[in-house]
C-alpha cells in the first residue's frame, strides 16, 4: 500500500529538529551578568555590611552611655570624655585637679550663677532649648568675633561626659539622643550637680571645688555671690577667661541671679 500523503518522508521532523531533553541545561536564567552588574552587587554587599557595623557600634555606644548614666545617678564619674581628650592633647599641664562634691557642699550661689550664665530656662525645657538655639543662630549671623552658643546645660553635660570639645556635625548628631537620654535617667538637680562638677574651669581644673581652690584658694562651700558670678562668666572659654577680668559680665550675671532669685524658686516654677 503506497504511503499516504500525510506521512511522506519530507513531512517527518528531522532528528536535529526534534526537541532534546537536555535543551536549555547549563544556560543562566535571565540576562547574562556583566562586569558592571557584578560591581554594583559587590558595592551593595559592602554597603550593607558597613551599615550593619555602624548600627552595631551606635547601639553599643548608646548602651554603654545609658549604663554610665544609670551609675551617675548615685556616683560621680572618675573621669570624662573631655578630660581624656585634654590629656591626650597634652592640655593638662600638671596633675589634673578634680574633686567632685555634692551640691550640699557647694555654695548655693554657684549653681544659680551657672544657670543664669548658661541656661536660664534649664528647669523649663526637656533637655534642648530650641528657643535659645534659634536666638544664637540669629545673633551669629551678624558675624561677631565671639559666637554665642545655644547648647543647654544638659547638652553640655553629655558632651563633657561622653564626647569631646571638637565642634563637628557628627558630635552634634551623637549629642542629641544622649541629651534626651540624660533627661530621662537623671533628675534636673542631678544634671546640674554633675555639670558643675565636671566642666573645665582652667588648665587641668575641673569642677566647682577645684575651680574655687584654684582661683580663690578656698572651698566651694565658702563662696561669695560675686565670686560665683565671676566663675560662671568664665565657662564659655575657661582657658582664656579669668574671674577677676570678667567685671562687666559678672555684673550682668548678678542682675540675672537677682531676677531668678533662687534654685528652689526655679524648681517650684517648673512644678507649677
Amino acid at each position: 500500500m503506497p504511503p499516504s500523503a500525510s506521512s511522506t518522508p519530507d513531512d517527518r521532523p528531522a532528528a536535529s529538529d526534534a526537541p532534546s531533553d537536555d535543551e536549555g541545561e547549563g544556560q543562566p536564567d535571565g540576562p547574562p551578568t556583566t562586569p558592571s552588574t557584578r560591581s554594583v552587587r559587590l558595592a551593595l554587599r559592602i554597603f550593607g555590611r558597613v551599615a550593619v557595623g555602624l548600627l552595631s557600634a551606635l547601639a553599643t555606644f548608646y548602651g554603654a552611655c545609658g549604663l554610665a548614666l544609670l551609675t551617675y545617678t548615685v556616683a560621680f564619674p572618675w573621669t570624662t570624655g573631655v578630660q581624656i581628650q585634654h590629656g591626650l592633647e597634652g592640655r593638662i599641664p600638671h596633675e589634673k585637679q578634680y574633686h567632685p562634691r555634692p551640691l550640699a557642699e557647694i555654695d548655693d550661689a554657684l549653681p544659680l550663677a551657672v544657670v543664669a550664665a548658661e541656661d536660664t530656662r534649664f528647669f523649663q525645657h526637656a533637655g534642648v532649648d530650641w528657643t535659645a538655639i534659634g536666638e544664637a543662630l540669629e545673633e551669629n549671623r551678624d558675624g561677631d568675633a565671639e559666637r554665642r552658643g545655644g547648647s543647654s546645660i544638659s547638652q553640655q553635660l553629655v558632651k563633657n561626659l561622653f564626647l569631646t570639645t571638637h565642634s563637628t556635625y557628627l558630635r552634634k548628631a551623637l549629642e542629641l539622643p544622649l541629651t534626651y537620654m540624660a533627661e530621662a535617667i537623671l533628675s534636673k538637680e542631678r544634671i546640674l550637680e554633675l555639670y558643675v562638677n565636671v566642666i573645665e574651669w582652667g588648665p587641668g581644673v575641673y569642677g566647682a571645688e577645684a575651680a574655687v581652690r584654684y582661683h580663690y584658694d578656698r572651698s566651694a562651700a565658702h563662696l561669695t555671690r560675686s565670686q560665683a558670678a565671676a566663675l560662671a562668666a568664665c565657662i564659655p572659654n575657661p582657658r582664656v577667661r579669668r574671674p577677676h577680668r570678667m567685671t562687666r559680665y559678672t555684673r550682668i550675671l548678678l542682675q540675672r541671679m537677682d531676677q531668678l532669685q533662687s534654685l528652689e524658686l526655679l524648681k517650684q516654677r517648673e512644678e507649677w
